[in-house]
């Protein structure tokens, strides 16, 4: 009439015995000149204990083994691997009644194993293993991280203005890059003139000769000279870049 199991394993025999506790947390405190009085809390958590017989070699009637007969080892295995892992497990207690039908109060908690006892009794149980084991309910909880938004800062009427400005000026200092001009000598010109009226500083004479140097001096051989004498002969026509002041 009775199957329990733990997590999927369907223990052989169902246990003559099982305590459900719960705890209640309750706590009765005393107030001035009003007596005790009971602050009533949310229940503790449910303690479960039972006893359980394992058979170790002996395959029983009453015993069922769904999968093939399991000797002891086997659930003592299953006890050891549950507590270890820390991690809750299913506790379920099927009922039902002598006529076969199926009653609605079957036991259905997530538990922890607390403790188990194994206890070996070669006069009363022979080879057989019983066990007491200790449950309790768990309850699933997490810690809710907390997470700060920082507010962004309204851009003013005011910051956007000086942010213009800034801008303005950024682009009123940008020094804009100057255009080379070209020059085309006439008659009665020379480079020192040349550089006086057209950069105010007729020292550069020898900067427009060096910049124009191939240009000047093919002229000065096309006119039957070997050279220009350093820019003395520069003849009308004669296209040159000017350096920049």
């Amino acid at each position: 009439m009775y199957q329990m199991y733990i997590q999927s394993v369907l223990f052989p025999v169902t246990p003559g015995k099982l305590t459900t506790r719960i705890n209640g947390k309750n706590k009765t405190i005393t107030l001035i000149n009003e007596g005790e009085v009971n602050l009533v809390k949310k229940t503790g958590l449910t303690d479960i204990s039972t006893e359980v017989l394992l058979p170790a070699s002996t395959e029983y009637p009453f015993a069922v083994y769904p999968n093939g007969f399991q000797d002891a080892s086997y659930y003592l295995d299953k006890l050891e691997e549950w507590k270890q892992k820390k991690k809750p497990v299913t506790f379920k207690l099927l009922r039902t009644s002598p006529n076969g039908k199926k009653l609605l109060w079957d036991t259905n908690i997530d538990v922890t194993i607390e403790d188990y006892e194994i206890q070996e009794d070669a006069e009363e149980q022979g080879m057989d293993v019983v066990v007491k084991i200790s449950m309790l309910e768990y309850r699933a909880w997490g810690a809710k991280k907390l997470v700060v938004k920082k507010k962004k800062k309204k851009k003013t009427k005011t910051s956007s203005k000086v942010k213009e400005k800034k801008s303005v000026k950024k682009k009123k200092t940008r020094k804009t890059k100057e255009v080379s001009k070209n020059y085309t000598v006439k008659r009665g010109d020379c480079l020192i003139n040349i550089a006086r009226k057209q950069l105010n500083n007729s020292s550069k004479w020898r900067a427009i000769y060096t910049l124009n140097k191939k240009t000047i001096e093919s002229v000065a051989r096309k006119h039957g000279r070997k050279s220009s004498s350093n820019g003395h002969w520069i003849y009308p026509g004669t296209v040159l870049k000017l350096p920049r002041k």
